[in-house]
């Protein structure tokens, strides 16, 4: 079975950043876009309702739920971009304390917007996090950010 929910849309990326409302919100969008094209070697596709995302895995749980997700993406939005990790975010806890201005959840690195953070540690982040799903041969087992907080 497919997860709804991480499907790639076939909506341009382009279009959807020139939608947003806000100046600050489509140039920080244009430096992630940059940023995680550069880490991934990948175009950016626009998944769900406003994620851009870069380069696929497969996971499949033992409940046997399976789909594919973005291995590195960001949603933005107006005063509230959302960077994901989906390898989790407790796996860089010591780096996060280092970020700047943010808060952080499960797999979800909230930021204003980027002036509020360190960008080359950003960047450090994301590349670890693509690394290592990579390094898992495109295929996930487990929801990671719940198994790195135990």
């Amino acid at each position: 079975m497919t997860n709804e929910n991480s499907s790639q849309s076939d909506s341009s990326v382009e279009n959807y950043i020139a939608s947003l409302n806000d100046e600050q919100t489509v140039k920080d969008s244009h430096v992630l876009i940059e940023m995680m094209q550069r880490i991934s070697r990948h175009e950016p596709k626009l998944w769900n309702v406003g994620t851009i995302g870069f380069d696929t895995y497969h996971y499949k749980y033992e409940s046997g739920r399976e789909g594919d997700g973005h291995i590195i993406g960001f949603y933005p939005r107006k005063g509230k971009i959302t960077v994901y990790l989906m390898d989790g975010t407790a796996r860089y806890t010591e780096l996060l304390a280092k970020l700047g201005r943010h808060t952080a959840t499960g797999y979800c690195v909230y930021i204003r917007r980027l002036s509020d953070v360190e960008l080359p540690i950003l960047e450090q982040i994301v590349q670890k996090s693509y690394e290592y799903i990579k390094s898992q041969d495109g295929h996930i087992r487990q929801i990671l950010w719940r198994t790195a907080q135990k």
